[in-house]
């Protein structure tokens, strides 16, 4: 067994330069090795941080390549099942973009093909690999809010270009697969629950595409209010609302582009505990994550079985459209 993992990506999106490829490039036990496009311009800014990399004219090349243990797909959301399950097929391991399926039973598959072939297999849902999210699970657990009432997870950011694949039916676009796996997502690693139904759910659609979906999950414990939004003001925020306080994660999706991560701990008589995380890099640590599992054989934390259950979340929201 190698002691490095030699990645490649498919596809030289602006996701993947500014975020995941650097991050590849700096998570120990990892090398990135190799880039899909067939546009050189568009590889050039990847080989400026990784001058030994090997550029592919087509994905299929890619995950073709012997030198290549594992491959990262970025691509629009409707695409991510199928190079999935290509990579799987010539034994590469495989981080997908999220979503990583459009419904909850397109996972199972992908699940099969994961089990079949012992490889490591998993969503990048990097915000689980932060340790602002580790420090809320551990606080509702402790039961630093007593019971759990309401949750409150708000997403937004303004993004008007019709050409953008977020903007566009036939890639799988719209607030709730883009943004809505981080607010359904993310309450559910912090509570340990599943959603039972949803409620409340109001979404408007532009060409299609849902850029404002609002909606109102129950739990077992609590309700969860989700915001999702193209259309507005970038706004992140998610509150945990007990009977003896509440937490709230001021930067909980993406820190360091949206704000400094913090969560604030405010109980009895407005006191206000906060703990910071400015260090914490959780696309580096999601990398570092993956090395791990395909070196070691460790649990990914982000496991395809958890990524199904957000999107069953997702599909109960979809399937209550205009019951509000």
């Amino acid at each position: 067994m190698t002691d490095i993992v030699n990645w490649g990506i498919l596809g030289a999106s602006n996701f993947a330069l500014k975020s995941m490829a650097p991050a590849i490039h700096a998570a120990p036990r990892g090398r990135f090795a190799a880039l899909a496009t067939r546009d050189p311009d568009r590889a050039a800014p990847f080989s400026a941080f990784a001058p030994d990399l090997r550029v592919h004219a087509s994905y299929d090349a890619l995950i073709a390549d012997p030198q290549i243990d594992a491959v990262y797909i970025p691509l629009p959301n409707t695409l991510h099942v199928d190079w999935t399950l290509k990579a799987i097929a010539a034994g590469k391991h495989v981080l997908c973009e999220k979503p990583l399926a459009m419904a909850a039973t397109e996972f199972d598959p992908v699940i099969a093909a994961r089990d079949a072939s012992s490889l490591v297999v998993a969503e990048a849902f990097m915000i689980v690999h932060h340790p602002q999210w580790h420090h809320t699970r551990d606080l509702i657990r402790d039961g630093a809010i007593g019971a759990l009432v309401r949750a409150e997870a708000a997403f937004a950011y303004d993004n008007r270009d019709g050409a953008n694949i977020r903007n566009r039916p036939e890639t799988g676009g719209g607030s709730l697969p883009d943004i809505g796996v981080y607010t359904i997502g993310g309450v559910r690693f912090a509570t340990g629950q599943e959603s039972e139904a949803a409620e409340h759910v109001h979404i408007r659609r532009e060409n299609e595409v849902d850029v404002y979906a609002e909606a109102t999950l129950r739990f077992p414990e609590f309700r969860l209010h989700s915001l999702t939004s193209m259309r507005m003001f970038p706004r992140q925020e998610v509150v945990f609302h007990g009977e003896e306080g509440l937490i709230r994660l001021t930067a909980p999706f993406n820190p360091g582009s949206y704000g400094d991560a913090a969560v604030e701990l405010v109980k009895a008589g407005q006191v206000t505990q906060t703990t910071r995380f400015t260090a914490a890099r959780q696309y580096e640590a999601q990398v570092e994550a993956f090395n791990a599992a395909c070196l070691d054989g460790t649990a990914f934390p982000c496991p395809l079985e958890f990524s199904r259950g957000t999107q069953a979340a997702l599909d109960m929201i979809l399937a209550a459209e205009g019951s509000a």
